[in-house]
């Protein structure tokens, strides 16, 4: 048994001859000698010799991960984001000063020896017997460097990362072999700009330039002499020598460095002692990674292109493949995020809605005909702390989103027209529509097996007064709930369903929307705004639904351009369709629910409101020519009814959809519109029929003062607040997000 000192640890004669066997065995291996298999060093070795020829000959080298930065449509930065902060630069674009530095620090016969320094080992080995420990290393650049490579390949895995670092005879030889390749092929330049990119400087920064703005806020091709001497210190313990921690410490390194580069002739006595006299003189710049950092408030839109692109099959086969390019990194995303939208959107949800506040909103505009997502933003920020949350209200579950989206109330309403006219239905349609009904008894599906009301569920409208007959036009403007009903009955679920999906209309959770009259009709079925600001762009693109797109272009490392999601676009009506639901919208906002959302700059605009059961969601959504938008305002976990209710430091006894999400609209669309012209829409004439003038009369005063006809909730409605199967036939379970009820996980966990 070996001897070993009072601590435990090998004596010094056998630290000595292991490091020795380690030597001699670097040795034989560069010179193809064979190592006898006899005596303890040779029984020690002799495996690892026989296997030095069965190390693949070829190191890969993975590209190197870099900062990712995301621009808007017209260049400006969003945010940076990185797996590790870097950005890879030529040597010519690194300070000489610091070329010398790390040399002298750590291999000052680098540019003498080949792939491992013989002396260097020699010397290594008489100062660490010397001292009885394992003061010096005789590591060269090169085998650091490969060292290095291994790490960067093992990412963030931790089992990767201890086995790329682990203290092993094994793992020198390897290094060894792929140090003579690298050395064959790359030559010393090469491999120190290579070290110099790929090596750890602390505070996150991989990498020298990384590390030069982080200390010193500058490019690495400026660093003067202490400077460079600071970083080159770093390299050996990032944490013992972190200038921002410890600068006596780091000083103390920094001289170190110093000296040893006046002892190799590199610079003179005279600039050392100038050099080490200098204060440290830091200039730091914090770390500023990820969609948190986002300009704007375009946390969420960050967040969303980042969704997008470990999402699409176009950047990649697996999510494993998206992810490996996206924190790889290196890449330049050029978004289709309209500057002036996002600030007008963030300016009008902080006037209207306090981050503080019970309730929420999100607002989302996009550009019809090309599917551009122009803003995204939202009242709760993208963030970790109290207020804040890293749920995209805005977007579906599988994009960030919520769990099932939010209900839409009566803004689903014109999908439902939009149905009937491309089923032949006049825009001049009349129907009973008295105050209260009962759900139709029986109703068709796409499926062939009819809806069936078994438990004699009915609703009614949000006044006493609303009592039909009524046309079209007139119901649409007073969200009349009986109205929709009985055009759903008259032309069944099927077609409506089949609409729905043309104009991307899906729930939150990624489902087909389910075939049941309330979210047929009263938009008990919880949708995303993007998804409603994207299907009512059909309607102002006279009826070519076009698929949302956040990205423009990206580039990768090199400038090289990588290919990106196009958006799909394909007609879902007919333009007479879309021109009569243009027209029908328009009434909504010059004197129907949506009067307080209507722009007053002269533009030709349209919208519908939404407020469901127990005003829990208010809705708005509306559109210009060349900008759909959508707001939605709530509580996140459906918990809160906005009765009696402060939003933006505004009391509200009873929130509509006209009334709170309205003026959200018309701000954020007012400001992201200016200076732009908007192309009046292509309308219809659509007669009002004959109606008696007394019943127009009589409610003449009411209309002037009711915010809108949508905010009664319907008695026993099997898909509105049920959270249950609807008995019989009725065409499923409404606990899967297709009915009212089952909230309470809406947000995937516990909330406020």
């Amino acid at each position: 048994m070996a001897k070993t000192r009072s601590g435990g640890g090998l004596t010094r004669t056998q630290q000595a001859a292991k490091f020795l066997g380690v030597s001699v065995l670097s040795g034989a291996v560069l010179a193809g000698i064979a190592l006898p298999a006899a005596g303890a060093l040779g029984l020690a070795a002799k495996g690892t010799v026989e296997g030095f020829d069965t190390i693949p000959a070829n190191l890969k080298r993975p590209p190197l991960s870099q900062r990712t930065t995301i621009l808007d449509s017209q260049g400006g930065k969003i945010a940076t984001v990185y797996s590790r902060d870097r950005t890879v630069v030529p040597l010519k674009d690194i300070s000489p000063y610091m070329q010398k530095a790390i040399v002298a620090i750590e291999d000052n016969r680098f540019y003498e020896h080949g792939a491992v320094d013989l002396k260097g080992i020699l010397r290594a080995l008489n100062r660490n017997v010397q001292s009885g420990g394992t003061a010096q290393g005789a590591s060269t650049l090169t085998q650091q460097y490969v060292k290095n490579v291994f790490v960067e390949e093992a990412g963030d895995d931790p089992d990767k990362v201890a086995q790329a670092t682990q203290q092993t005879l094994g793992r020198k030889i390897r290094e060894l072999k792929y140090a003579i390749q690298v050395e064959e092929e790359l030559g010393k330049k090469k491999i120190l700009e290579n070290y110099l990119n790929i090596t750890f400087f602390g505070q996150q920064a991989y990498g020298v330039e990384a590390a030069s703005q982080r200390y010193f806020s500058k490019h690495a091709k400026d660093l003067k002499l202490e400077e460079a001497a600071v970083l080159a210190g770093l390299v050996q313990s990032p944490t013992r020598y972190d200038p921002v921690n410890d600068s006596a410490e780091a000083t103390k390194r920094r001289n170190i460095v110093i000296q040893r580069m006046a002892d190799i002739r590199e610079i003179s006595p005279a600039e050392a002692a100038k050099a080490k006299a200098a204060p440290l003189k830091l200039k730091v710049s914090k770390p500023k990674n990820g969609c948190i950092t986002a300009v704007s408030g375009a946390g969420f839109f960050c967040d969303y292109v980042r969704e997008v692109f470990l999402n699409d099959p176009v950047f990649g086969k697996t999510k494993e493949d998206r992810a490996k390019v996206w924190n790889q990194g290196g890449l330049t995303v050029r978004t289709t995020m309209d500057p002036k939208a996002q600030e007008s959107t963030q300016a009008s949800i902080k006037d209207h809605v306090y981050k503080s506040d019970k309730v929420a909103t999100a607002v989302t505009l996009v550009e019809p005909g090309s599917g551009k997502i122009l803003a995204m933003g939202q009242s709760k920020p993208y963030g970790f702390g109290t207020n804040e949350t890293q749920i995209n209200y805005s977007v579906d579950k599988g994009m960030g989103g919520s769990n099932f989206g939010f209900p839409t109330g009566s803004t689903f309403k014109p999908f439902l027209a939009a149905a009937a006219l491309e089923q032949g239905r006049p825009p001049t349609q009349v129907y009973s529509a008295p105050y209260q009904m009962p759900y139709p008894d029986r109703l068709t599906t796409c499926s062939g097996k009819p809806w069936l009301n078994t438990d004699g569920a009915k609703l009614e409208n949000e006044d006493e007064s609303e009592v039909g007959p009524y046309a079209l036009k007139e119901a649409m403007g007073k969200s009349v709930n009986t109205y929709f009903v009985q055009m759903l009955q008259d032309i069944g679920m099927c077609p409506i369903s089949q609409l729905s999906e043309k104009i991307g209309l899906l729930q939150g959770n990624g489902t087909k929307i389910p075939e049941v009259p309330s979210s047929l009709t009263l938009g008990s079925t919880g949708v995303s705004p993007l998804r409603m600001a994207s299907s009512y762009a059909a309607f102002a693109n006279r009826g070519t639904y076009c698929t949302p797109i956040a990205i423009q272009s990206i580039t990768g490392p090199g400038g090289k351009a990588l290919p990106v999601p196009k958006t799909s676009c394909s007609l879902a009506m007919a333009e007479q369709t879309a021109d009569t639901i243009n027209t029908l919208l328009r009434g909504v906002v010059d004197s129907g629910t949506g009067k307080e959302a209507g722009l007053k700059d002269g533009r030709d605009n349209a919208g519908k409101t939404g407020t469901t059961d127990a005003r829990k969601n208010a809705w708005f959504v509306g559109y210009t020519s060349n900008l759909s938008g959508a707001v939605w305002v709530g509580s996140p976990s459906q918990q809160v009814e906005m009765e009696d209710i402060t939003i933006g430091g505004r009391y509200q006894p009873k929130v509509y959809g006209g009334q709170v999400p309205g003026p959200i609209w018309k701000d954020a669309m007012t400001g992201a519109l200016d200076g732009k012209g908007s192309p009046d829409f292509k309308t219809v004439d659509i007669p009002d029929p004959e109606k008696d003038k007394k019943d127009k009369d009589k409610n003449k005063d009411k209309d002037k003062n009711r915010p809108g006809g949508d905010n009664k909730p319907p008695k026993g409605d099997p898909g509105q607040d049920s959270g249950g199967d609807n008995g019989g036939d009725h065409g499923g379970d409404n606990g899967d997000g297709g009915g009212g009820g089952g909230w309470d996980d809406i947000l995937g966990g516990n909330w406020p």
